[in-house]
């Protein structure tokens, strides 16, 4: 990239430039990194792209960030989770699409119901909790983070949208809504100690606490959030934890041996993997007939 080219012969350069990088998507990274700095959205980005508007002044620079494999999203401190622009950067993990079918199936659940309880476990930046705060407008939404770096990305996302956000452990966050929540919602750290991500993105900028879920097999904290899934629910309440693919018939399992849940069942992504677990939380006479109570 050289001073005075136009805007469509400078994203083309950056285009290259990413991509000998191994960008994963270098055309949408090169746009969105030049809309960035002119804040035009895309259609019109593209229209001036047409014509010979200049490229804007530290797009080169921009660039080079990203050819570094610093995620997009920290360049331009904004991820896009369903209808949602939240605010993010160094110290909080950035939300991923597959987790967008996650909230869907909270949605699905609680349509109909008046004034539904939900918990987000684990929230980061806030992109369940918030999502349901603003597509569940009647909803009382609750969510807690353990990192004070999260945390303060999440506050900026979801106090807005009225969302009770706490800094703690979800191990045993919320103590007073104990057997009167309609839905638990997590996306806990997941990865196994020794899975080093291949992304460099992923590996080098999102936070370890964010990813690895504890142990050789990174099911301490999906555990869990599970066990306090079934201390915070009602009887009849739904519990959904997004896991990674392989993690699937060991959560199905987990919750099955505990006895107290039922309807477990696995969910596939828009990729078709396995991508999350829900389970309905039995009454107490069933969980003690299970138990051999």
């Amino acid at each position: 990239m050289n001073a005075g080219q136009t805007l469509a012969e400078a994203v083309s350069a950056a285009t290259a430039v990413l991509r000998d990088a191994g960008v994963p998507s270098p055309r949408v990274d090169a746009e969105l990194l030049a809309d960035h700095l002119l804040n035009v959205g895309l259609g019109r980005l593209r229209a001036l792209m047409l014509g010979d508007t200049p490229a804007p002044d530290g797009y080169a620079e921009l660039v080079a960030e990203r050819a570094g494999r610093v995620p997009l999203q920290h360049i331009t401190g904004v991820a896009h989770f369903r209808y949602l622009e939240l605010a993010v950067g160094p110290g909080v993990f950035i939300p991923r699409p597959e987790t967008e079918s996650v909230v869907q199936l909270a949605i699905d659940h609680v349509k109909g119901m008046q004034a539904p309880r939900i918990v987000d476990l684990g929230t980061g930046s806030g992109a369940i909790a918030g999502s349901l705060a603003s597509e569940v407008p009647d909803a009382e939404v609750h969510a807690v983070e353990f990192s004070p770096f999260a945390h303060a990305w999440a506050a900026k996302n979801l106090v807005p949208l009225g969302v009770d956000l706490v800094l703690g452990d979800l191990r045993d966050a919320f103590q007073e809504l104990n057997g009167s929540v309609d839905v638990v919602v997590s996306n806990p750290p997941y990865i196994p100690a020794e899975a080093i991500p291949n992304e460099p993105e992923v590996a080098l900028h999102d936070p370890p606490e964010a990813l690895y879920g504890g142990g050789a097999d990174g099911m301490e904290l999906p555990t869990a959030a599970a066990k306090s899934a079934a201390r915070l629910l009602r009887p009849g309440g739904y519990f959904v934890m997004e896991h990674a693919e392989v993690q699937a018939g060991w959560i199905a399992a987990m919750l099955a041996r505990t006895g107290a849940w039922t309807h477990i069942t696995t969910h596939l992504d828009l990729n078709g993997k396995d991508r999350a677990t829900s389970a309905v939380l039995a009454d107490q006479a069933t969980r003690n007939e299970r138990m051999g109570q």
